[in-house]
């Protein structure tokens, strides 16, 4: 069952604070009115119980509420078994994490009729071969790599992205990995940002989508705790009230994903966890 969250009168008055976001005429304020951004699931997240039974964990992931699913890995499915999955159990397709390879070469165009098929429209990088990252001029030569992909699958109405872990935020030749992949991309690589990942190798969730607007059409809502290693969104360090106030305005975000990795009891209870963490903050 999802965990309950009672909001004290500070969080509220922090979830208002953050509603305000500068802009140049002045102070712009998300009102409850505001297009609700649906949210999904990284099935990462329930990969115990996708390897066992995948029809089942997605059945489940609806019942506990969530929009839509995130893939990593299609447990031997094809396409269209998945596709109907998804519609059986009233979810979409809110991205993919895949390899690298896999948006190169010859492999690209089935790769793009793969996700034609399931209705997805983001394919996201979770990482990369060490070939790609391995100085900053490695960095530069992936971004243009990136930047022709987007160019090619644009026609298709899909996005490629890139997922960070911890390394993108130690900085390299006097700047971060994150920092030039993402100055020299364009609009149409998506700038999935993880929050927990961010936060535990020393990035800032809120300055990074302050400095690259419209840049997150999906972002991973991932907790991150310095003392509470099972913590769910609500219980956690993240600042959500203020990434939540961005997402809403200036980040150009579509979806919010939920992923987590350990576990107070079973996946299933912190993947509830977070979603109700995520909509008692207002998301």
């Amino acid at each position: 069952m999802p965990h309950e969250h009672k909001l004290s009168r500070r969080d509220l008055m922090k979830i208002g604070a953050a509603g305000c976001v500068a802009t140049a005429a002045g102070c712009k304020l998300f009102s409850a009115g505001s297009k609700r951004i649906p949210i999904g699931v990284q099935l990462y997240s329930v990969r115990d119980e996708c390897a066992k039974d995948l029809a089942a964990a997605v059945k489940r992931v609806a019942e506990l509420g969530f929009d839509g699913v995130e893939f990593a890995g299609y447990y031997e499915w094809n396409a269209k078994d998945l596709r109907s999955l998804l519609d059986d159990n009233g979810l979409k397709c809110c991205g993919t994490h895949t390899g690298i390879d896999t948006l190169l070469g010859d492999q690209l165009k089935a790769t793009v009729e793969f996700h034609q098929t399931l209705g997805n429209r983001f394919l996201i990088v979770p990482g990369l071969p060490q070939k790609y990252r391995d100085s900053a001029r490695a960095w530069l030569d992936t971004a243009n790599c990136f930047n022709e992909i987007a160019e090619k699958i644009e026609p298709h109405g899909m996005f490629c992205g890139y997922h960070n872990h911890t390394v993108e935020f130690t900085p390299m030749d006097g700047q971060t990995p994150w920092d030039i992949f993402f100055s020299n991309t364009g609009k149409d690589v998506v700038m999935q940002l993880d929050t927990g990942n961010a936060m535990n190798g020393g990035g800032d969730p809120v300055a990074i989508l302050k400095k690259y607007p419209g840049r997150a059409r999906t972002v991973h809502a991932k907790p991150f705790s310095k003392n509470n290693h099972t913590a769910v969104i609500g219980e956690d360090d993240v600042p959500w009230a203020e990434v939540i106030a961005l997402c809403r305005s200036t980040a150009g975000t579509e979806w919010y994903i939920v992923e987590i990795e350990r576990y107070k009891k079973s996946s299933f209870d912190s993947v509830a966890g977070c979603l109700a963490g995520l909509k008692a903050l207002g998301a």
